[in-house]
């Protein structure tokens, strides 16, 4: 899977009432998500973010409560993948759950700036900088997790395999 993106850029220890506010958790529905999407964080986000736009954040993005709100609302809302220093332990898998791809580089993560447009390629873990011509490498994403994305998240891939 290959994405191409303006990167969104955030600071460390995003929670998950940062990227969808509580207040919005009495829907399930994605697209009603997507509209609230970083609204605490960035007011603007959620009406300039472009489909295969890309989040790039500092560490534990993510954090705080466990719920699956957030990495639906950021994959409806178009983003194509996260890449951050790293993740929360639960958003991590339930990003991987919900089909929203995201990658761990310290690099890519210290040079980038909002509104640089970045290349990611999935399946090898590389990312480039088109804006500013920098090339890194991403932490190995195991090859079950790589599947569970171009599966489109865990219950398609059940889904896909006859299993429901």
């Amino acid at each position: 899977m290959k994405f191409t993106g303006n990167v969104w850029k955030y600071g460390a220890d995003i929670d998950t009432d940062r990227i969808i506010p509580a207040r919005y958790l009495n829907t399930s529905d994605p697209l009603e998500l997507a509209k609230h999407c970083m609204e605490d964080e960035d007011p603007a986000f959620a009406s300039r973010v472009q489909q295969g736009d890309i989040i790039v954040a500092e560490k534990n993005f993510g954090c705080g409560s466990s719920r699956e709100h957030a990495p639906i609302a950021i994959k409806a809302a178009g983003i194509s993948c996260v890449i951050a220093r790293s993740f929360a332990r639960i958003f991590y898998r339930n990003s991987f759950n919900m089909g929203l791809p995201i990658l761990e580089s310290d690099e890519a993560v210290d040079t980038a700036s909002r509104g640089d447009v970045l290349e990611v390629d999935m399946d090898s873990g590389k990312i480039h900088n088109v804006t500013k011509g920098l090339r890194f490498k991403a932490r190995p994403v195991p090859p079950f997790m790589q599947e569970l994305i171009k599966a489109g998240g865990l219950m398609e891939s059940i889904r896909k395999r006859g299993g429901i």
